[in-house]
């Protein structure tokens, strides 16, 4: 279940910024004036909704649910694990989040290719944290994956 209310919370999160590029659309120009903060809101947006909202509860949330319940046991192999794969998605969230705060991620959207995302076009570590931001998601995922083949 805590997978399932961090998810609801990232979607709500995810929906907000949903909500002010939609406003921004109705208007343009009068909520945003730069249109590089509005490139780094739809870049956070489908991050935030991803990353946050869609993995956690399809993975972590129906995995932890599921998985015990398919093999009639009463939990998985490894309780601590999956522990640590959970708490490790509230600091990468932190870290997505004060990476959109620290500079303006110029619109690299959510695939994040090479050229934008290059030394030579953007010259700001926010960038970095983003993407470490999701090196430590990466991580949560892989530590639940391990839980849940060992189960």
């Amino acid at each position: 279940t805590m997978y399932f209310m961090f998810s609801l919370f990232s979607g709500l999160m995810g929906t907000s910024f949903s909500m002010i590029i939609r406003m921004e659309l109705m208007q343009p120009g009068s909520l945003i004036q730069n249109d590089f903060i509005y490139n780094s809101f739809v870049t956070i947006h489908a991050m935030i909704m991803i990353f946050f909202m869609v993995m956690p509860a399809m993975i972590g949330g129906f995995g932890n649910w599921l998985i015990p319940l398919m093999i009639n046991s009463s939990d998985l192999c490894f309780p601590r694990l999956n522990n640590m794969s959970f708490w490790l998605l509230l600091p990468s969230l932190i870290l997505m989040l004060s990476s959109s705060l620290k500079g303006v991620l110029n619109g690299v959207g959510w695939t994040m290719y090479p050229p934008l995302t290059s030394i030579q076009y953007f010259m700001s570590s926010s960038i970095e944290m983003m993407i470490f931001s999701l090196h430590i998601a990466g991580i949560s995922s892989i530590a639940s994956s391990i839980n849940f083949i060992s189960t």
